[in-house]
């Protein structure tokens, strides 16, 4: 336990360049979602992930297809790195029939058991649970396999996240907890909220391995989740992991996040963990000027076309409504 800082990871070029695509994608994927959700197009709640990019790549790079993923409501970028198609995430967003769920999610509800990707879940703290009954799934059924389960600090506070973590401990199943600390839960800061600003101190309760990570860095993100990942997989049990980011925007699209000085704000900025990235690959030679011209360029038509592909997509049909959803027969509006 102790200071989150950047380590020198022995990562190759190759992952270098695919973090940056992954990272740049997430990035103009969630722009194009604002500029759509000003126009109307996309509507309810909206939760970008601008900032955060670096834990979707490195948790990417560290974990297997097989492992599943359960995260909160800010998740465009997870279920990107989990392999979602981006036409399919965009048509999500509009509301249309050929979204990940067919239109019946949105923002904060993809889903795909292809990718062992449960989502998304709106309730705040609600998905902890969830990802240690995933876990004790995995173990039950005695697979290799993990589940990494995602909370926000907000939901640091919430009594299931401690019921959890000790079930997860006493029964050692195959769960990493990531907490992406953000700082500002919905718009009140982890300062105002709890006595433990460092979250990570609360593994310590139920003397669940825990450390705190830089959020910033990929190469910090890939490093500690793969260490978290062997220690899960030799059938210790849990391990936490407090991975420090910050959103640029606000907690919704709804939020002008006046809670934050300018200084503050700027001081995160210069360390935006695309731009910070896109200096590592020029500065050390990974990629060259053109390269990466060549990848905003293949990234600016995948987002493009996503787009596009949303807009002629068509609605689900009002027939729609009750497929895919439990339900109880005796309801009088159901036939």
């Amino acid at each position: 336990m102790g200071k989150a800082v950047a380590t020198q990871s022995k990562t190759t070029k190759k992952r270098y360049i695919e973090w940056y695509y992954l990272m740049l994608l997430i990035r103009r994927f969630e722009e194009r979602t604002l500029m759509a959700y000003g126009q109307n197009k996309v509507r309810g709640f909206c939760h970008v992930y601008i900032g955060q990019e670096a834990i979707a790549a490195g948790l990417k790079s560290a974990i297997r297809p097989e492992d599943a993923i359960v995260t909160a409501y800010r998740q465009h970028g997870i279920g990107l790195s989990r392999g979602l198609d981006p036409n399919a995430c965009m048509a999500e967003l509009y509301g249309k029939k050929t979204g990940v769920v067919k239109g019946k999610g949105g923002s904060m509800h993809f889903f795909s058991k292809e990718h062992r990707y449960f989502g998304g879940n709106g309730i705040v703290g609600a998905q902890i649970p969830i990802g240690t009954g995933i876990a004790f799934a995995e173990k039950y059924k005695g697979t290799d396999n993990l589940c990494v389960t995602m909370f926000g600090d907000g939901a640091a506070r919430q009594g299931a996240l401690y019921e959890s973590f000790n079930m997860a401990e006493t029964w050692d199943l195959p769960v990493i907890y990531i907490c992406e600390n953000n700082h500002y839960a919905m718009g009140t800061s982890v300062e105002r909220t709890s006595n433990i600003t460092d979250i990570y101190k609360v593994g310590a309760a139920f003397e669940m391995p825990s450390e705190p990570v830089n959020g910033m860095d990929p190469d910090a993100v890939h490093d500690a989740l793969t260490k978290a990942a062997k220690y899960v997989r030799s059938g210790k049990g849990p391990y936490f992991l407090e991975i420090k980011t910050y959103r640029y925007k606000g907690h919704s699209v709804s939020d002008p996040a006046k809670y934050r000085t300018k200084e503050e704000l700027k001081k995160y900025q210069d360390q935006d963990p695309v731009k910070m990235l896109e200096q590592r690959l020029l500065q050390q030679g990974i990629a060259t000027e053109a390269e990466i011209k060549v990848i905003k360029s293949e990234i600016k038509q995948i987002v493009a076309e996503a787009a596009d592909f949303a807009e002629k997509s068509e609605y689900p049909d009002p027939s729609e409504l009750y497929t895919d959803n439990y339900m109880q027969k005796d309801y009088p509006f159901v036939t």
